[in-house]
């Protein structure tokens, strides 16, 4: 049988037009701001204008991450349109992909098979221009900083302190570490710089933290940009940034509008990487989605210990949200990976690679009920190849923990194959009461919180931190600092930092390397092994993939 792919699927769908998808969403049509007929901003006057009481919010996440892919997106999508079809009013709140692995590995990120979001192409590429805006205004913050330099330097910055980096949303390792000021006088300050990604800028952390435009300005005059020759911070407010910074973001930070397959309105928004930043969608949308339906659907990055632990000790922290289940999605042939099985042997049964892997799923879900105490159930991505006694060796161990099991065929089914999923998160929500707890109180010091999240929620037994990311820890203490949260930057394929240890490996240590402070973001960023805040391309790029014929449609994107 010959499967369509992800972009013939969404090509094929007949979309209704945005005003039908705002009816839907009880958005009334003068908060629209239409981009074309399958897009729009919603104006930010309807949250303080809304007086509808916030629905429930369901987080979904996921094991850590391997080649055999877990399906996470694909997952939140298909799970509101079962919501939607057992008859509840739902509303998904989902990341921008960022063009990065769109060019890279992914080839798109607006889930998969017959549960997607659209316009995908749209969605994959340039949307409604949020990432543009944020480079815009990360890059006009540097001009501005090295102008400063050049004209004088009343403020003392040293240009060796200098912590402000450019961005561009394209994986450009060539990027990370350059010199520039070059060629005499007229042309700069010469020295050491380099780009993040856009999606690691703290500007996409800010925009996707703010709750208001006066809060979105508040934290971009925080950032910390570099130091003076004698170590006082300088901020963006000091360099008179803010203002012609919030004018490139203000449009940006109203939430985006689509649908996916099915007609369920999704508010599409920010889109920070888990791995490297805080890994959800922005607070607006998902304060949005509450107001607009009686069930939010809405994801964390990569695994539990990446998204769902940033989701809930960094954005439910600061914008007071609770969530009221949590789904954790497994494959089994991801489990089998973990319990290391080679790519090519997954499609036959292995009971035994299986039970080396599922630690993985358990050590998740142990975190979500045991550590942050919340309802959960394991959605189990079925795939054709999975057999009964395999899915049924999940069920068994999930049960162990209290925690039901749940096959999801969205892929293959949309909405309909997320049904009995629906009511198990609809029974989570109106029978099971969670008692939510972070993993670390702010008033713990640095070294405290970061062995916190190591020790419960990576299951490591400490920390390493080396001498210079320990003075840093000093100087941002000093500096007062030391009460905000901790943005682990870390490998995604392992809950330790060393991407080859599958499973749920124990007895190790994180290496701390590097500690800075996202002061307007409102989190310290905690560089740990070898992760880098600008990817690379891999060796085939989805790029060379990519095409467009006469008409202008687009084929690849997947």
């Amino acid at each position: 049988m010959a499967y369509l792919s992800d972009i013939e699927i969404a090509q094929q769908c007949e979309m209704k037009h945005i005003s039908e998808i705002a009816k839907v969403a009880n958005v009334d049509e003068k908060y629209i701001e239409q981009y074309g007929r399958y897009k729009a901003k919603v104006d930010l006057s309807l949250l303080n204008e809304t007086d509808k009481k916030d629905g429930k919010l369901i987080l979904v996440t996921a094991i850590t991450p391997t080649p055999a892919g877990e399906g996470k997106t694909t997952t939140t999508i298909g799970l509101a349109d079962g919501l939607k079809r057992i008859g509840k009013n739902v509303t998904v709140a989902l990341r921008e992909p960022s063009l990065g692995p769109v060019f890279g590995v992914k080839g798109g990120a607006a889930g998969g098979g017959y549960a997607q979001v659209v316009p995908m192409e749209d969605i994959n590429l340039h949307f409604t221009g949020d990432f543009h805006a944020i480079g815009a205004a990360n890059n006009l913050l540097a001009a501005m900083l090295d102008n400063h330099i050049q004209q004088g330097n009343a403020l003392g910055i040293d240009v060796r302190k200098i912590t402000w980096k450019r961005c561009v949303d394209m994986n450009d390792r060539q990027l990370r570490f350059i010199v520039d000021g070059m060629g005499g006088k007229a042309n700069g300050v010469p020295r050491e710089d380099g780009f993040d990604i856009t999606v690691a800028s703290e500007i996409m952390a800010v925009f996707c933290l703010a709750n208001s435009i006066t809060d979105l300005k508040e934290r971009l005059s925080r950032i910390i940009v570099g130091y003076t020759y004698d170590d006082k911070p300088v901020t963006a407010g000091d360099l008179k940034a803010v203002g012609a910074m919030t004018a490139l973001l203000k449009d940006a930070l109203k939430p985006n509008l689509v649908q996916t397959l099915e007609g369920t309105p999704a508010f599409v928004h920010g889109g920070p990487f888990a791995n490297i930043a805080h890994g959800c969608n922005s607070v607006m949308a998902t304060k949005l989605a509450l107001k607009m339906g009686d069930y939010t659907v809405t994801e964390a990055g990569f695994g539990a210990d990446l998204g769902a632990e940033k989701f809930l000790d960094i954005k439910c922290r600061m914008a007071g949200l609770t969530p009221d289940a949590v789904v954790v999605v497994a494959t089994v042939r991801a489990l089998k990976m973990h319990g290391g099985l080679d790519k090519k042997s997954l499609n036959t049964e292995d009971l035994a690679a299986l039970e080396k892997g599922i630690p993985n799923l358990l050590r998740h879900v142990s975190n979500i009920k045991n550590v942050y105490k919340l309802p959960c159930v394991v959605a189990v991505n079925r795939f054709p190849t999975d057999t009964d006694a395999e899915i049924d060796f999940i069920i068994k161990k999930c049960r162990e923990l209290g925690v039901n099991t749940v096959l999801s065929t969205v892929w293959a089914e949309g909405g309909k194959g997320g049904e009995e999923l629906a009511k198990e998160v609809v029974r989570l929500c109106e029978e099971e009461q969670g008692d939510f707890t972070f993993s670390y109180e702010l008033d713990q010091s640095i070294e405290e919180k970061i062995k916190a999240v190591v020790t419960k929620i990576y299951g490591g037994v400490g920390v390493n931190i080396v001498p210079s990311a320990r003075k840093q820890i000093e100087q941002l203490t000093a500096l007062g600092f030391d009460k905000v949260p901790v943005c682990i930057a870390k490998t995604q394929y392992s809950f330790s930092d060393d991407p080859t240890k599958l499973g749920a490996p124990e007895g190790f240590e994180v290496t701390v390397k590097n500690v800075k402070i996202s002061a307007g973001a409102g989190f310290i960023v905690v560089l740990t092994g070898d992760i880098l805040t600008m990817p690379g391309l891999p060796k085939s790029p989805a790029a060379e993939r990519i095409d467009v014929d006469e008409s202008g449609k687009i084929s690849g994107l997947f």
